[in-house]
């Protein structure tokens, strides 16, 4: 089940994406680091309405934000459609005990039938450029690589960014 996140559950989130990245990191994969993603980005989401969590058998194990904001970092690519109504997918994680069992899968199929539903155009998002498990994941999901952003207080190497364009109902 997905739902939108409370308050209460913050801290569960922030314990499921550190033991993310510690996975990552046993994999040399350094995405994701003791700054991001933060408290304070998963507060805010939450505020705004835009946090969602997965769960199993009542646990959390798994999160995604669904944001309406484009953030400036993505202005200088060429996106596929024009700025109107998009969609950006940020902070996705599922914990390292329920991963490769489809549950990355549901959050993103919620994420996009949430986009459809809500008459977006598009759905963009990004990933770490040495993540190549998830650029497959994105690239078989018909997501569409456009460009690099670079998020210097993470890592000095890029992230790709993508784009699905939503069929008109």
């Amino acid at each position: 089940m997905i739902r939108k996140a409370k308050p209460s559950e913050i801290d569960k989130i922030i314990t499921i994406t550190k033991a993310c990245a510690a996975k990552m990191v046993s994999e040399n994969i350094y995405q994701w680091n003791e700054a991001y993603p933060s408290k304070k980005a998963f507060s805010r989401d939450l505020k705004r309405g835009e946090l969602f969590v997965l769960l199993s058998e009542g646990k959390v194990i798994g999160c995604i934000t669904i944001s309406s904001e484009k953030d400036k970092e993505y202005n200088d690519i060429d996106w596929l459609t024009k700025d109107a109504k998009q969609y950006y997918i940020h902070r996705l994680a599922v914990h390292p005990d329920f991963q490769h069992q489809g549950n990355a899968k549901q959050l993103m199929d919620f994420a996009e039938a949430f986009a459809k539903t809500a008459n977006a155009v598009s759905v963009r998002l990004d990933t770490f450029s040495k993540n190549i498990r998830n650029q497959e994941f994105y690239e078989a999901r018909g997501y569409q690589k456009l460009g690099d952003v670079y998020f210097p207080r993470q890592t000095e190497y890029p992230f790709h960014c993508y784009e699905l364009v939503l069929e008109s109902p």
